[in-house]
Order: C-alpha cells, then sequence, then structure tokens
C-alpha cells in the first residue's frame, strides 16, 4: 500500500463520523436537559389539566442552541423514551397514557416550537441581535406551542376554544421569563462556541440576490 492509499483512507470518512458523533451527543444532552427540568415537579394553578412546569425552557434551549434538525431530534427523542414508559416529564409522568391526557398537545407543540426557534436562530446568527431573537424565540416557544396545545387540549376536554386560549394565559408570564433566559443563554453560548449552527439566509434575503443576478 502506497503513501497515496493511506492517506485516500485517512480522508473524508473520520471528520464525518465524529460530527456525527457529536451531534448523537449533543442531542442525547439536550434530552436529558429538558427531561432534568421536569425533576422540580409541575405546578397545578387551581383546577387546571395542564401542568406549569420547567421543562418548556429545555425546548427553548435546544431549539436555540442546537438549531432544527438537532434541537427537534432532542425533542422526538425524549417524547420516545417518554412513550417507552421512562417517567421524564414533570411529576414523574410517562407512558402511552400521557398521549390521550389534556396536555397532549402542549407536548407535541414542543416539536413545532423547537423548530421555529432553531429555523429563526440559524438566521439571526452570527449577530444573534436581542430584540429580533426575543421575538422568534416567543414565537417558536410560546405562539407555536399554544398553536398546537390550547385546541388539543380544547378537543380533549370539550372545552369552548376560547375559554380554552383564555384560560391558557395563565402560563404567558412564565413563559415570557423563560423566552429571556433562553435568548440571554443562547447570545453567551453562540459566543463562546461559534459554529453550533451554521449561518443561514433569510428566504427574501436570496431571493434579492436572485433578482439582482438576473
Amino acid at each position: 500500500m502506497t503513501a497515496t492509499d493511506n492517506a485516500e483512507l485517512d480522508a473524508s470518512p473520520r471528520p464525518k463520523r465524529r460530527s456525527t458523533a457529536t451531534d448523537l451527543a449533543q442531542i442525547a444532552v439536550f434530552a436529558a436537559l429538558i427531561a432534568a427540568l421536569g425533576l422540580p415537579g409541575a405546578l397545578y394553578l387551581g383546577s387546571a389539566a395542564v401542568p406549569i412546569t420547567f421543562q418548556t425552557l429545555g425546548v427553548m434551549l435546544a431549539g436555540a442552541i442546537l438549531g432544527a434538525r438537532k434541537g427537534f431530534l432532542s425533542v422526538l427523542l425524549l417524547i420516545a423514551l417518554v412513550a417507552a414508559g421512562l417517567p421524564l416529564l414533570s411529576g414523574g409522568r410517562g407512558g402511552l397514557g400521557v398521549f390521550v391526557g389534556p396536555s397532549v398537545g402542549y407536548l407535541l407543540g414542543w416539536l413545532l416550537g423547537v423548530v421555529v426557534i432553531g429555523w429563526a436562530t440559524a438566521r439571526l446568527l452570527p449577530k444573534y441581535p436581542l430584540v429580533p431573537a426575543l421575538a422568534w424565540t416567543a414565537l417558536g416557544g410560546i405562539v407555536a406551542i399554544y398553536l398546537v396545545g390550547v385546541p388539543v387540549f380544547a378537543a380533549i376536554t370539550g372545552t369552548p376554544l376560547g375559554i380554552a386560549l383564555a384560560g391558557s394565559l395563565v402560563f404567558l408570564p412564565g413563559d415570557i421569563v423563560k423566552v429571556v433566559i433562553t435568548v440571554l443563554v443562547a447570545k453567551g453560548v453562540h459566543r463562546a462556541w461559534p459554529g453550533l449552527i451554521t449561518p443561514q439566509a433569510w428566504p427574501w434575503a436570496r431571493r434579492k440576490q436572485v433578482d439582482a443576478s438576473a
């Protein structure tokens, strides 16, 4: 075997494997983080059927730090483990019964929320300006999750949609605090470890470039 053959063997596969291993580790770590944030337990206000938890903070952080793809996979991994029976949700909840309860819409809304946050974060980097970051994180971490959670809650419990929406406002102050924490943490992380998310252009920026070159 020649030196050239050795060089070819040492080429591309190693970085690819290393990248895959790093991605898997990050996905697992953030799934564990979301689970760990459920350890303090859940807070039920009055007769509310949906608990207030810290786990949404973990979902927001996954999107803002890992991006859309890895953030989605970390949340999906957590949900798969919950479906397998592990008590990883706040209050020690787990098993298939979770998926027929009134809070299942919020759980599934995490998948949409983490994608929205991750997609926008890639387009806010490398500068990651605070005000747009807060707006996009709120869109993903609050609006997108409520968009799935509230209608599913209303359907399962037989509650009129307007009443279910009004009832969900009890979560809003805490969710706003989570958005602020997420953005501040993510800004520090991306400053210290650039490259966790590959910056992307906004779709309309690409369109302008195409129009300019035409």
